[in-house]
């Protein structure tokens, strides 16, 4: 079972409990103010993971000339996205979609309809529900940030309207339907009240009706979900998603000019540290955050994302201090947002100790996939989008399978149909386990890699996807936006 998906108000949680027992029949939950507080809390950090935060640690990699259009870049996706969330994204990634169910959501809730300050979706608990739109905005900010990690593939080349079209064709074909893949499911109390129904059936006619209810509950899901693939907080949906997406980009966009042969280093550092460090602040609310309440899976999931950062932080910098023989700051910041990618689908899953090695794994396999791997290919993946989200999500989610083991300090796979009414942990099969990660690691870089390159190919055909080789010399901060990022 997986991260994410508390789908459904809780009416609709009520609707599935049999009609036939009425004895199951329970009040309402009332959200708590300290969940309901520490998911508001949470949706703010993980705005600030982008603006400011990826803003500026894009924005410090680029050259001075082309500061701006980064900054912009970021800075419209998440305006244009918010948008596109309310009016259609949430109801097609989190309501059921009839035929299509397994794949995407239906329409239900376009512009929000239906939805009140008064109606809840669930958490991860039985009997435990938030805010529905606290949770429209928690997963809202999702929705923002990973099209925005995907401009740094082809920064400094793009022209800002092809930006804007690409996202928001992205985000309504390939995002909306991956997160409804991977993180709908129907929730612990539609499984948990099919599953009593079953294990309370007096004869043989009410059984088998119950046992065909709790069938359809448990199909009310999206399929990666169905396979078993755990995702906590947005291995699959966010980096690899846009990981893919990146080098789709970047090699169908082409190369700078001059890359190869001029010098393209980073215009401020210092900036990029800055935009590091806020990344990483953010990070907690997206995975912390991720556990839907203020209980102790959001406390697992804030101790993981803290020490498999750091790991992942000094073990980049030790592997390039040997390497190259000087430890850089650069270095350290990469190797600190490839753990903070690799952790986030083993964040709720895994135990610090296993965060850790999964810190020092991802730090050292990202290094070299932003070195040696880029360098071999000679693809201009401006600022290693596809080396660390898509290559850390690989790693994260590979090892989520092999973390979640208790016996390795995981919390083990939750089961909500053993013990109804209760959150019990599942059979561990590390084979199983694994292959459903495997899996749904193939299945996003084909979906989200062919997808990609469609829309790449649609946006060139109509209004083309590249600035004119004059105004990439000239930088596009000057020839995209008028603007200068330093009058001096």
């Amino acid at each position: 079972m997986s991260k994410r998906s508390m789908m459904g108000v809780t009416g609709a949680f009520a609707a599935l409990t049999l009609s036939a027992m009425p004895a199951l029949a329970q009040a309402a939950p009332v959200p708590n103010k300290a969940d309901t507080t520490w998911m508001m809390v949470s949706t703010i950090l993980v705005l600030l993971m982008t603006i400011p935060g990826l803003a500026l640690f894009y924005g410090g990699l680029v050259r001075s000339k082309n500061m701006l259009s980064v900054l912009t870049q970021v800075l419209a996706t998440v305006c244009l996205v918010s948008m596109l969330w309310v009016f259609y994204g949430y109801s097609l990634a989190f309501t059921g979609g009839g035929s299509l169910n397994a794949y995407i959501g239906g329409f239900d809730k376009v512009f929000l309809k239906g939805v009140t300050p008064e109606s809840t979706v669930a958490t991860f608990s039985n009997g435990v529900v938030i805010p529905e739109l606290v949770y429209i905005a928690f997963q809202m900010t999702f929705a923002c940030i990973t099209p925005a990690l995907i401009v740094g593939a082809f920064a400094e080349r793009m022209k800002f309207s092809a930006v804007l079209v690409f996202v928001a064709l992205w985000v309504t074909f390939i995002y909306f339907p991956m997160a409804h893949m991977v993180w709908y499911w129907a929730g612990p109390d539609a499984l948990g009240n099919a599953a009593k129904a079953v294990a309370t059936a007096t004869d043989a006619a009410a059984k088998t009706a119950a046992e065909a209810k709790l069938a359809e509950v448990t199909a009310d899901a999206g399929m990666l979900f169905q396979w078993g693939a755990l995702d906590f907080a947005g291995g699959t949906v966010v980096h690899i998603n846009a990981g893919i997406a990146g080098l789709v980009g970047c090699i169908m966009i082409g190369k700078r000019i001059g890359y190869g042969k001029e010098l393209m280093a980073p215009h401020s550092l210092p900036m990029t540290m800055i935009g590091a460090a806020l990344l990483w602040v953010g990070w907690f609310g997206f995975n912390a955050g991720s556990n839907l309440e203020a209980s102790a899976g959001a406390v697992i999931a804030l101790m993981n994302t803290f020490v498999a950062t750091a790991a992942a932080g000094f073990a980049w910098l030790v592997v390039e201090w040997m390497g190259k023989g000087k430890p850089s700051l650069l270095g350290l910041a990469s190797g600190v947002v490839a753990g903070l990618v690799a952790i986030t689908p083993a964040s709720g899953f895994a135990g610090p100790m296993g965060a850790i090695v999964l810190g020092l794994v991802s730090g050292v396999g990202c290094y070299f996939a932003c070195t040696t791997l880029k360098n071999a290919l000679g693809y201009d993946d401006s600022l290693d989008v596809f080396g660390v989200h898509c290559v850390g999500g690989i790693i994260g989610a590979i090892a989520t399978g092999i973390l979640v083991n208790t016996a390795l300090g995981g919390v083990g796979i939750p089961d909500y149909t053993s013990k109804p009414g209760e959150l019990a942990v599942g059979a561990y099969v590390m084979g199983t386990a694994v292959w459903a990660q495997i899996k749904a690691v193939i299945f996003t870089l084909l979906f989200s890699g062919i997808g990609s390159a469609i829309i790449f190919k649609v946006v060139d055909l109509t209004i083309g996807l590249r600035v004119p080789q004059d105004q990439e010399r000239e930088g596009l901060d000057i020839a995209e936006h008028g603007e200068r990022s330093y009058n001096l």
